[in-house]
C-alpha cells in the first residue's frame, strides 16, 4: 500500500503544480486586457485647418473603425510642433496618446536647434502615412503670373514682400530661407501657430507668399485664391501637373517634401506597436483612402517602426546638413 502511495504521490504533485499554472495563467491573461479599451487621443501638433491636420482626421476617422475605439484628434499649435511634442513625450506610454509627426517636429526643427525633447529618444516611431511636395504660392492680387516674374518682382521691391510660415524651424520656413539665398532675393518671415492662421492672412493680403504642402494649397489654387507658381520634388505633382519644379526652373536641391508619421511616447509596448503599425498600414492600403490621398499630391508610404526610425534620423541629418550648407539661423 505504501509503495503504490510512494508512487501516485509526483504524479499527483505534478497535476496539482500544472493547475495552479494554468490558473495563474489565465488570471495574468484576464489582468492584461486587449488593446484597446478606451479612446486614443491622437495629437495634432498644429492649429486647426490645414493640411497636417486633415490627415490627422482622415486617418482617426479610420483607425476608430478598424480598432474599435474613438480615436480623437486633439490640435496643440505653437512652438514649430514642440509644445504638442512635449505633451506626447510626457504622456504615460500606455498607447492611448500618439501625435502625428511630420517634418517640423522630428525632420527640420531638431536638425537645427536646440529643443525641449529629443526627436529620437523621447519616441517611439509607429509608422509612416506618406509625403506631398511643398508649393511656392502667393497672393493673386501681386502683378506676378510666373515664378521668374516673382523673383524679378522680389528683387526690385525688396520691402513690399513678406512670407507666412506655420512656425519657426518648419520646412515652409526653412524651404522659404531656402529660396532667398538660392534666388538672392529678401522677404520677411511672418511665423504663425500653424499653417491655418498663415493662410488667413495670405488670403487677406497681409503676406504675400508662403510655401506650404501641395496637399493643403490645393483647394486654394483650384478656386484661384492663390497662384501656384513650383513645387519641390524630382518632378510635377499628378495633382498639379501645370506647375512646374523649381528644378525645371534652374533651382536644383528643393527636394524637402512634408511627411507625416505617427509616433508615441518612448517605451511603447512592443506589441501595442505592432498592432497600431499592422492597423495603420491596413488604413493605408484602403482604396478609398488611398484615392483621397493621391488626388490631393499625397503620396502613401507605409513602414515597419523600424523603416520610420530609420527615416526619421536621416531627415534630421538631411536637413542639418542643408542648414549648415545654406548658414540658416533661426530667429
Amino acid at each position: 500500500m505504501s509503495n503504490t502511495i510512494y508512487r501516485q504521490k509526483p504524479i499527483f504533485l505534478s497535476f496539482l503544480f500544472a493547475l495552479i499554472g494554468l490558473a495563474t495563467s489565465l488570471s495574468a491573461h484576464a489582468q492584461t486586457p486587449a488593446y484597446p479599451t478606451k479612446p486614443i487621443k491622437l495629437i495634432a501638433p498644429v492649429a486647426a485647418g490645414g493640411g497636417l491636420d486633415n490627415i490627422a482626421r482622415a486617418v482617426a476617422e479610420k483607425l476608430s473603425r478598424s480598432l474599435g475605439q474613438p480615436v480623437i484628434v486633439e490640435n496643440m499649435g505653437g512652438g514649430g510642433g514642440a509644445i504638442a511634442s512635449q505633451a506626447t513625450a510626457k504622456a504615460p506610454a500606455d498607447g492611448y496618446t500618439l501625435m502625428v509627426a511630420y517634418v517640423g517636429t522630428h525632420g527640420t526643427n531638431p536638425a537645427v536647434r536646440r529643443l525641449p525633447y529629443d526627436a529620437i529618444k523621447d519616441f517611439t516611431p509607429i509608422g509612416m502615412i506618406g509625403a506631398t511636395p511643398n508649393v511656392l504660392i502667393i497672393n493673386p492680387e501681386l502683378p506676378i503670373k510666373n515664378f521668374k516674374e516673382f523673383v524679378d518682382y522680389a528683387k526690385k521691391n525688396p520691402a513690399k514682400l513678406s512670407y507666412g510660415s506655420a512656425g519657426p524651424g518648419t520646412l515652409t520656413h526653412l524651404g522659404m530661407e531656402q529660396l532667398k539665398l538660392a534666388a538672392g532675393i529678401f522677404m520677411v518671415h511672418v511665423p504663425y501657430r500653424g499653417v491655418g492662421p498663415a493662410y488667413t492672412d495670405l488670403l487677406a493680403g497681409q503676406t504675400q507668399a508662403m510655401l506650404p504642402t501641395l496637399f493643403a494649397a490645393l483647394p486654394y489654387i483650384d478656386t484661384n485664391r492663390v497662384r501656384g507658381l513650383a513645387v519641390t520634388g524630382a518632378k510635377r505633382s499628378s495633382a498639379a501637373p501645370n506647375i512646374p519644379t523649381f528644378k525645371e526652373l534652374g533651382f536644383s536641391g528643393f527636394d524637402g517634401q512634408q511627411w507625416y508619421g505617427i509616433v508615441g511616447p518612448a517605451n511603447l509596448p512592443p506589441a501595442i506597436v505592432s498592432k497600431l503599425n499592422t492597423e495603420l498600414n491596413k488604413v493605408l492600403a484602403l482604396h478609398d483612402f488611398s484615392e483621397k490621398m493621391t488626388s490631393e499630391a499625397m503620396t502613401l508610404m507605409p513602414m515597419s517602426p523600424n523603416q520610420f526610425s530609420n527615416y526619421i534620423k536621416e531627415d534630421i541629418a538631411r536637413w542639418a546638413k542643408v542648414a549648415k550648407d545654406r548658414h540658416i539661423e533661426l530667429e
